[in-house]
């Protein structure tokens, strides 16, 4: 019954990705609308490349892999600032829990990408009408994830989500399923996820899809001794409105107190090599906190810079 269970639910995220390989004749770069669903938060999953479907185990997860929540046993918090090219900024905080009268783990999010007052400028006044206007997305999301067996385990995130663009703006849902399967040798997990599924949005008359995506990835503990360890990852990513891309990366960690990563994306239109550290302190018995950052190379546009605060308690 519980093979079953696990086949039917790996069935329902590989169908809608081959579906939409199936029916995609080229590349739509540009032609999808929520591009800010695809940057992702978390300094340490960034600084490992972005190589983190089945890395998942903290609060992020409820961006990267909804199934991973399941692994924080205490309450986790986790704020996040991206800093993007063009004076671009992208917040993120989320916070997951369980509790004693319900099975499995609970999370809550919220992001924002915001942006500087824009100049407003016609075809006979290049040069700005002395007149501005805003521009930003924000999203809100409920999360709940848990185990089925002792090594399997789902989750899923709804997303409520507002575009705005001067004086219009759109509003929708989105929604992301995720499996993390624990194959119990050096530490290998299987990790899949199916991300920004949802109907089209009209905006100012003029209908786009959301861009879905559908991801892999393995993890495994390429090393482990004593205070020293070492987690490898990769996934491949199939998203509806671009090429196929992959993504790899690594975590050094000393004594569960000093990190170091390094990664790379491959077959991204600017994304490439990635690194970051991370410090995490125990503050008491039962709680501590952790501090990440992680850079990352746009090559013609910059690079950007991610910055996360974790509390665990």
């Amino acid at each position: 019954m519980k093979r079953t269970i696990i086949a039917g639910m790996i069935l329902m995220l590989l169908v809608p990705a081959l579906a939409s390989a199936a029916t995609k004749p080229f590349e739509k770069v540009g032609t999808y609308a929520a591009q800010f669903l695809k940057i992702g938060p978390s300094a340490r999953a960034i600084g490992m490349g972005g190589a983190y479907t089945a890395v998942s185990n903290d609060a992020s997860s409820i961006y990267w892999n909804p199934a991973g929540m399941v692994e924080m046993t205490r309450t986790q918090v986790t704020v996040n600032d991206v800093v993007w090219p063009a004076d671009i900024q992208l917040y993120y905080a989320a916070a997951i829990f369980s509790t004693p009268y319900l099975p499995g783990t609970f999370g809550l999010s919220a992001r924002a990408l915001t942006m500087d007052p824009q100049v407003e400028r016609t075809i006979y006044m290049p040069e700005g009408t002395s007149r501005t206007f805003d521009a930003g997305d924000m999203s809100f999301g409920i999360s709940y994830g848990m185990y089925f067996t002792d090594r399997f385990s789902a989750g899923i995130t709804t997303n409520f989500i507002h575009m705005g663009l001067a004086d219009k703006s759109v509003e929708t849902l989105s929604f992301d399923f995720g499996l993390l399967y624990r194959i119990g040798i050096q530490g290998m997990r299987l990790g899949m996820l199916v991300q920004s599924l949802g109907s089209e949005v009209n905006f100012d008359d003029r209908s786009s899809k959301l861009p879905t995506m559908f991801k892999v990835g393995l993890a495994v503990d390429a090393y482990r001794s004593g205070a020293h360890t070492l987690l490898a990852s990769g996934e491949f990513a199939h998203p509806v409105d671009n090429k196929e891309r992959m993504n790899v990366g690594m975590e050094y960690t000393f004594n569960q107190f000093f990190s170091l990563r390094g990664g790379y994306n491959i077959g991204y239109d600017a994304e490439g090599f990635a690194a970051g550290a991370g410090f995490r302190i125990d503050t008491s018995q039962t709680s501590d906190i952790s501090l990440d950052y992680a850079w990352e190379d746009l090559q013609d546009l910059g690079s950007t810079h991610r910055f996360s605060l974790n509390f665990s308690y």
